[in-house]
């Protein structure tokens, strides 16, 4: 009977010893989501056509520009949607 005791106490110790690790794992090896996205991709992230997200920086969303390269942040974009929100 101690060995069975044994036995499932050591499956269950392994079990969380490996999901553990593999959390820790997963974690690191996520890719890193960018602040910083194209327009294109500001459009998808709003969930919005890209001629409607083109509206918006029309009526004051924030756009950094250097060299014709345009981005916009997430923190822009939720921003922007919150101070339209009702």
């Amino acid at each position: 009977m101690e060995q069975i005791t044994k036995s499932t106490n050591f499956k269950s110790e392994l079990k969380n010893l490996i999901l553990t690790t593999l959390e820790q794992v997963l974690k690191e090896y996520q890719p890193k989501k960018s602040e910083w996205m194209s327009l294109k991709e500001g459009a998808s992230y709003a969930n919005v056509s890209y001629n409607t997200f083109i509206k918006f920086r029309e009526m004051g969303l924030k756009v950094c520009e250097i060299d014709g390269v345009k981005r916009v942040s997430k923190t822009e974009i939720d921003n922007f949607l919150n101070s339209y929100s009702y």
